[in-house]
């Protein structure tokens, strides 16, 4: 059971990685990542919103959707537990972490439609994991996405400070940059 968590989170976060390998999250990803205190706080942020969704909807799926055959529904009981946790999360960062809260600006009600966050509860189903398995590939998946706009982030704030040709300047590189790392993220493959 140790080892098969274990693949799951290193699968994950590194290989399987949401952001660089199945393209899911782009949008915060790419408008989140200027600061590294910024994608930082937003990584945090996604960790606590899937990791807490994995468990939320892992729960319904099995004890509600699953018994009373109503496992249609779950794209649409997936995005009411994803909203309310955003709204959670957001009502905390207003009342505790002012400038975190500003920082995020649009982006963090962007949780909600963060495909990300839905992808993962929906894996979970797909993939048949229990509870315990889904919080894991949850708060991996969500790591991944933190190390990913992290990177990014942190090359950003470097390249401000680099001669870059006038076409390439803003989304382009960083466009350019982001393909990069999803290519450098393929040498994890070979990890499992």
């Amino acid at each position: 059971m140790i080892k098969e968590l274990f693949i799951i989170l290193i699968s994950s976060s590194l290989v399987s990685n949401v952001v660089l390998s199945q393209f899911l999250g782009l949008c915060p990803f790419l408008g989140v990542s200027k600061k590294t205190s910024t994608a930082a706080g937003m990584g945090t942020a996604v960790i606590f919103v899937i990791t807490l969704a994995s468990a939320v909807a892992g729960a319904i799926y099995k004890y509600i959707l699953t018994p009373f055959d109503l496992t249609y529904l779950q794209t649409i009981v997936f995005i009411l537990v994803i909203a309310a946790l955003v709204q959670f999360v957001e009502m905390f960062l207003k009342k505790f972490m002012k400038g975190l809260y500003q920082a995020l600006g649009v982006y963090l009600p962007l949780i909600t439609t963060n495909c990300a966050v839905l992808g993962v509860a929906l894996t979970n189903v797909q993939k048949n994991y229990g509870i315990l398995t889904g919080i894991v590939n949850g708060f991996a998946t969500a790591v991944g996405f933190t190390i990913s706009i992290v990177i990014l982030a942190g090359i950003r704030e470097k390249m401000e400070y680099n001669d870059i040709p006038e076409s390439f300047k803003g989304m382009p590189i960083v466009l350019i940059t982001a393909g990069l790392m999803a290519i450098a993220f393929c040498g994890f493959s070979g990890l499992l």
